[in-house]
Formats: C-alpha cells, sequence, structure tokens
C-alpha cells in the first residue's frame, strides 16, 4: 500500500511524501522511526471493490490455524524474536489473505501491541478464546507454554470436528446421488417405457401408476419444485441468521434422533476443553464461563453457560448453576462438583474433555458401521421397487405375446 504524509521534522520544517507500508501503522512507525512528527498520513491506493468482496468472505480454516500456533511456539521457544518468528510464517502460509493478516499482525508487534490485541484486530480468523489464552501466557510469562496448549487444542477440535462431519457426509452423498439418479430415470427412461405399456392397452399395478405418476409430475411441475427447494434452503438460511432460528435450529440439532447424541458430546468435550485451559491459564472462573459461551458453537449451550456466569457471580458454584438442564448429564456435574471439592477444577475438565471426546469416536464408529448396512438396505428396497413397478408389465406383455 501508498500513503501520502506531511510531516515535520526535529527542525519544525514541514515535508510530504509518499510512503510504502504493509498497513498504516507499518508506514506511521517507518516515518516516526527517522524522527519525523506525522501531521497527516492517507492511502491512495483503494483495493477495487470486488477484492474488498472476495476478502470478506475469505476464512481461515481450522488446519491452517493450527498449524500456525504449533509453528509458532517452535520458533518462539527457539527464542526467535516474535515479530521475525511472525513474518517467517507469513512468507510460508498459502493463503493470501492469512498470509496478509499475519504480516498486518507482525507490523503492529513491531509498532509495541501486544500480540493478543493484535490478534483481537482479526475476530472472524481468532476466536475470543485464543485470543484470551495468548493473554493469559503474556501476562504469566508462559507464551510458548499456551501456544503448544492452543495448538494441540486447536488440533483435536479439528480432527474431532472433521470425523463428526465425515460420519454425516457419507449418509448425505449416497442419499443425494440416488435422488440425482432416480430423477434422471424418471425424467429420461419412464417416459420412454411408459409409451409401450399404455399402448399395449392392459391394466397396470398401482406401483407402476405411481411411477408414471411421478414421472409426468417431474416433467411438467419439477421447475416449481427445484424453485421451492432454492427458496427453502435460501430461506431456512437466512432464518438460522437470526436469534430465534439459532435458538430454534441449535435446539434441534441436539434433539434430532441418531445425530443429537453426537452434536451433544461434540459441545461438552469443547466445553470441557476450552473451561480446562483458560481455568488452567490462570483466567477467571466468571471469564471462563463467559468466554466458553461464546466459543462453544451453540446457543442453548451459551444461553445456559451465560446463565451459570450470572450464577457464580451471585456465589452460586459451578456445579449448582449447571444441574437440573438436561443438556448437562449428571456425570458431568457430579464431577465438576468434585473438582470443586478438591481444588482440582481444571484437571477434572480436562479428563471430561478426554471422555467425552472418546465418547464422540465411539458413536461416529458405531454410526458409520450402522448407517452403511441400512443405506444398503433402504437403496436396495428402492431399486427393487422401481424395477418391479417397470418390467414387471413389460415382463407380463411380452409372455401375453
Amino acid at each position: 500500500m501508498k500513503f501520502n504524509y506531511i510531516a515535520r521534522n526535529k527542525d519544525g520544517e514541514t515535508q510530504s511524501g509518499i510512503i510504502k507500508a504493509s498497513s498504516e501503522q507499518a508506514a506511521l512507525k517507518s516515518l516516526q522511526d527517522h524522527s519525523l512528527v506525522v501531521v497527516s498520513l492517507k492511502s491512495f491506493e483503494e483495493q477495487p471493490i470486488f477484492s474488498k468482496r472476495i476478502k470478506f468472505f475469505e476464512r481461515v480454516n481450522r488446519k491452517d490455524a493450527f498449524v500456525f500456533f504449533r509453528q509458532l511456539a517452535i520458533l518462539v521457544d527457539a527464542n526467535v524474536p516474535l515479530v521475525q518468528s511472525l513474518k517467517a510464517l507469513g512468507r510460508q502460509v498459502e493463503s493470501d489473505y492469512f498470509k496478509e493478516v499475519i504480516n498486518e499482525i507482525a507490523n503492529n508487534v513491531d509498532g509495541g501491541m501486544s500480540l493478543s490485541s493484535s490478534f483481537a484486530k482479526y475476530p472472524k480468523v481468532f476466536s475470543i478464546f485464543s485470543i484470551n489464552l495468548i493473554k493469559t501466557g503474556e501476562v504469566s510469562g508462559q507464551l510458548q507454554e499456551s501456544l503448544i496448549y492452543l495448538a494441540d487444542h486447536l488440533e483435536n477440535e479439528y480432527y474431532l470436528i472433521s470425523k463428526v462431519r465425515g460420519a454425516m457426509s457419507y449418509p448425505a452423498f449416497i442419499l443425494g446421488a440416488f435422488v440425482i439418479v432416480g430423477v434422471l430415470v424418471m425424467v429420461m427412461v419412464i417416459p420412454q417405457l411408459t409409451s409401450i405399456l399404455t399402448e399395449a392397452g392392459q391394466e397396470l399395478p398401482w406401483t407402476t401408476k405411481i411411477v408414471i405418476f411421478t414421472s409426468n409430475f417431474i416433467r411438467g411441475y419439477g421447475w416449481i419444485l427445484l424453485i421451492l427447494a432454492i427458496g427453502g434452503g435460501v430461506g431456512f438460511w437466512k432464518y438460522k441468521q437470526t436469534e430465534k432460528g439459532r435458538v430454534v435450529w441449535d435446539t434441534i440439532k441436539i434433539k434430532i434422533p441418531l445425530f443429537g447424541p453426537i452434536f451433544k458430546k461434540t459441545y461438552l468435550a469443547r466445553l470441557s476443553d476450552n473451561l480446562s485451559a483458560l481455568i488452567k491459564g490462570g483466567v477467571s472462573i466468571i471469564q471462563s464461563l463467559n468466554v466458553s459461551g461464546e466459543v462453544v458453537g451453540n446457543s442453548v449451550f451459551k444461553a445456559i453457560l451465560f446463565k451459570a456466569r450470572d450464577d457464580v457471580k451471585e456465589g452460586k458454584s459451578i456445579s449448582s448453576a449447571l444441574e437440573g438442564h438436561d443438556e448437562f448429564p449428571p456425570l458431568f456435574t457430579q464431577m465438576i462438583k468434585t473438582g470443586e471439592q478438591t481444588g482440582k477444577l481444571d484437571s477434572i475438565l480436562g479428563k471430561l474433555s478426554v471422555f467425552y471426546s472418546k465418547e464422540v469416536e465411539n458413536v461416529v464408529d458405531n454410526l458409520s458401521r450402522l448407517i452403511e448396512p441400512i443405506l444398503l438396505v433402504a437403496l436396495g428396497i428402492g431399486v427393487s421397487i422401481l424395477v418391479f413397478s417397470v418390467f414387471m408389465p413389460i415382463y407380463n406383455l411380452a409372455g401375453g405375446m
């Protein structure tokens, strides 16, 4: 980026010119390093509108985030200066957006800003949990330990979420492929066979009549169904963006059969891990509950944690504040109560995180093994009905001839 500047030197003389820097703060620091008092600093290189829109939609994936923190921890442990470490990592990142963010953070740190404050300028890249953990490491002088723990946390969360998504994507892919193939058959194959059957003039089985009616309906009104499906999808997505919609959807997610227990245990594992990390890092109980509520990823759990935060402010314990909520099993609250009584709450929460993570993995593995035969049976029945409905009349027709 280029900036027009107006500044005064130590003799009071006014100077103006152009300076090139990665950010406004970097340009300001560069001028101040030359003993100039900046009066005006304005960018005259505006990015095109289309590039801003692309940047708006860019995100940093979880894998890039935990790899970044792990590499940063290694460089900090090797006593490489923080600014130099950030710039080195910025050069090797593949994502242009993440590269730009890291370079701007490096310039901010070089300008005197703390690492956590620099991260806080990019809330879409770094969660409030990450920022608080880094801030705790800076205050306690254990930045490298905080970075390592944060990298481990993000890596475990990444693989846990990937496993859950993988278990759900398989049946979704199979069902989607079956629907597409079924529509193609209804549109391209059935009409050809229908003409043969209707010309024969024989009585058709009721299953065949249903298949023919479905084929005619899809060919005649399929565009309406497509519009309704797209409109319904967009409307549902818009509704989910509202506060009420998020609550409704998040409630459905943890209560839906088969997948509900997976979501619920995933949130419990994430919550336990977050609380354990924050408390172990020296963050207060109230602040830990607040941060965990922000990053838990479910508005139902978020509301409960915020209510628990307020109860703790009034003198209640965490376990008593969480009791009575169906979302938290008795085992969870009892373990927390034990941790509060023994003064080992962070350790107990860590064990709960490991327990629920393994529970999620076991449920996902069992569900994956269960879904495959169910899908095969369901697809086999569907194909059998279709074949019977279409080819049985043709076989009878051929036998009559």
